[in-house]
């Protein structure tokens, strides 16, 4: 399909839309300055003295660190949480929010990003489902209990050594604290405040049976393919359209439309087309 009507195809979806799914991935934070960490290459570009110790993606977000060397594990951790902090959210947010308000839709957020950007940008905490967690939460390593509490901690890190110099602590037992986020490899992730998350989906996705939805999926790519299924699955749906923007991966099949762009360059890109009010 050629890239105009591929455009005038989603715009036409958006102003059909009374309900919109936005289904995020990692794609969406790199024009805001956040790391792409698709292939080792990517990782350590970012991340240069994991190169050095022949560590990748998957072997840092790996749990073990933080039984085995806790000031180790939190380095990579404590890096992530300083960057997500410093970071504010690209124009792209506040494009998808003007839509949300312009065209009155009811709404939900799907990410596999533990960054919290969409909650800097404004969108509502019970209209988030962070499927991987949240780095801006903590649980006990153990864990010793249920509990999940935000993270207010201030991790120095050494970037030489990529150690923190201290270790957050559990509210409760005082042991080892973790990220409240779903590493590689992990058997003690606890899971309850995604699964509130997804209870609260699942009443929106009810409450909006039948409806025109779309979905704008952005920047999902298929090494994890959650969002990417999530929104296929959406997508079988009668009256549901999904718009895909992905600048490497865009393919999917017809009726639903494939936006071979950046997260920044296709919602401009579609924002541009819409009628002026």
């Amino acid at each position: 399909m050629p890239t105009g009507t591929v455009f005038r195809n989603a715009v036409d979806a958006i102003c059909r839309a009374e309900v919109m799914v936005l289904a995020a991935g990692a794609g969406m934070g790199v024009d805001s300055g956040l790391p792409d960490f698709r292939g080792e290459k990517g990782f350590w570009n970012a991340y240069p003295m994991y190169e050095r110790l022949g560590i990748t993606f998957v072997g840092a977000a790996n749990p073990a660190h933080f039984q085995r060397d806790p000031a180790f594990g939190w380095g990579f951790y404590g890096h992530r949480t300083n960057l997500y902090r410093a970071t504010e959210p690209h124009e792209g947010f506040s494009i998808l929010n003007r839509w949300i308000r312009r065209f009155g839709l009811d709404h939900f957020v799907v990410t596999s990003n533990v960054d919290g950007q969409f909650q800097k940008a404004g969108f509502p905490e019970e209209k988030v489902l962070e499927v991987h967690g949240s780095i801006h939460h903590l649980q006990c390593l153990g864990p010793c209990s249920d509990a999940i509490w935000p993270n207010r901690e201030e991790i120095t890190v050494d970037h030489d050594t990529m150690r923190a110099t201290a270790i957050p602590g559990c509210l409760r037992c005082g042991g080892v604290a973790r990220p409240n986020i779903l590493m590689f490899g992990d058997f003690s992730w606890l899971s309850d405040r995604t699964e509130r998350q997804e209870s609260l989906f699942g009443e929106f996705l009810e409450e909006n049976a039948g409806r025109e939805a779309v979905v704008v999926e952005i920047g999902a790519g298929t090494s994890i393919p959650t969002i990417r299924h999530m929104s296929e699955r959406l997508g079988d749906r009668r009256g549901v359209t999904v718009v895909r923007i992905n600048p490497r991966e865009p393919w999917i099949d017809a009726p639903h439309l494939a936006v071979p762009d950046g997260a920044l360059a296709g919602l401009k890109a579609i924002d541009a087309m819409l009628p002026v009010k």
